[in-house]
């Protein structure tokens, strides 16, 4: 294996109350097979669970950003992403384990075809399925219309297929892309517009409008528990992901479509977003009954 620049990978991490989460993703980081050296930060956005005080006794290594209060996944990936040193640069959910030779395969691919940007890896659930969200298709009018309601099978918003094969695709997921600091020079940190969801569509948006490919690379593999410590999705996790979905719209589509065009999608947006929070108070209310 060649030698690898010093410093060649910044590991990113953004925590919110995920304390056992995170202490066994950084566990998993600091237990990956690497010849190379790579550094580690926990962007951490105001957490009262005792995040910040174990990462200060369990991983003095790691470099620790206190961000003092929720400021999003975005703006709290920038404040690492401007002080990172590493070449190449992972954003790692907090709610993930990495295997390995996760890091390590990830590095040799992106180092082999230069004409990558952007890397995924295989993302699979607790059950062993894959995180259908780790290879998609960019959100269009038609695949956007049959995932709000309901059709989401006859969507090609999700890529299909053989999960074993490399692919370029439109975007991987942010809970684990690898992209060259070259890149972020070249269009930007992420859009801070995104709160939470989103911002890594965007950014694969961006990436390839410079000439990049994005890539789903199966080689490499973590497990994603997934929405944290709890499978209920919160109001606040249903309103920031549609609003993801209005913002990325307006920024990419709506300049070369109708305004009537256009508000037929936010309001299809709005009512989706009304039937979702109605069905999660539903099933709220069975579980307590």
């Amino acid at each position: 294996m060649e030698s690898w620049i010093e410093m060649d990978l910044s590991v990113i991490i953004v925590n919110y109350n995920t304390k056992e989460l995170l202490k066994r993703c950084l566990l998993s980081v600091f237990a990956s097979k690497t010849s190379f050296s790579f550094e580690v930060w926990v962007s951490d956005n105001g957490s009262t669970d005792g995040s910040i005080e174990m990462v200060k006794k369990e991983f003095p290594q790691v470099r620790l950003s206190e961000n003092g209060a929720n400021l999003g996944f975005s703006k709290a990936n920038n404040i690492a992403l401007k002080q990172a040193q590493g070449e190449n640069l992972l954003l790692l959910n907090s709610d993930t384990e990495v295997r390995p030779e996760t890091l390590t395969r990830s590095m040799e691919y992106i180092k082999e075809h230069s004409e990558v940007g952007v890397l995924g890896c295989k993302v699979l659930l607790p059950n062993g399925q894959l995180d259908p969200a780790c290879r998609r298709r960019f959100p269009n009018p038609t695949n956007a219309f049959l995932r709000l309601f309901g059709l989401k099978k006859f969507s090609d918003y999700n890529v299909s297929g053989d999960i074993n094969t490399p692919q370029e695709v439109d975007a991987v997921m942010g809970a684990y892309l690898l992209i060259r600091k070259k890149v972020i020079e070249k269009i930007g940190f992420l859009d801070e517009d995104y709160f939470m969801y989103g911002e890594d569509l965007d950014w694969c948006w961006r990436a390839k409008q410079a000439g990049y490919q994005v890539y789903y690379y199966p080689g490499a593999e973590i497990t994603h528990y997934k929405y944290g410590s709890s499978q209920k999705v919160s109001v606040p996790t249903i309103r920031f992901a549609h609003q993801a979905m209005k913002i990325f719209y307006r920024k990419h589509y709506a300049a070369s479509r109708p305004q009537l065009f256009n508000q037929l999608v936010y309001f299809g947006i709005y009512i989706h977003q009304a039937l979702v929070m109605g069905k999660n108070l539903l099933e709220s209310k069975k579980f307590v009954h």
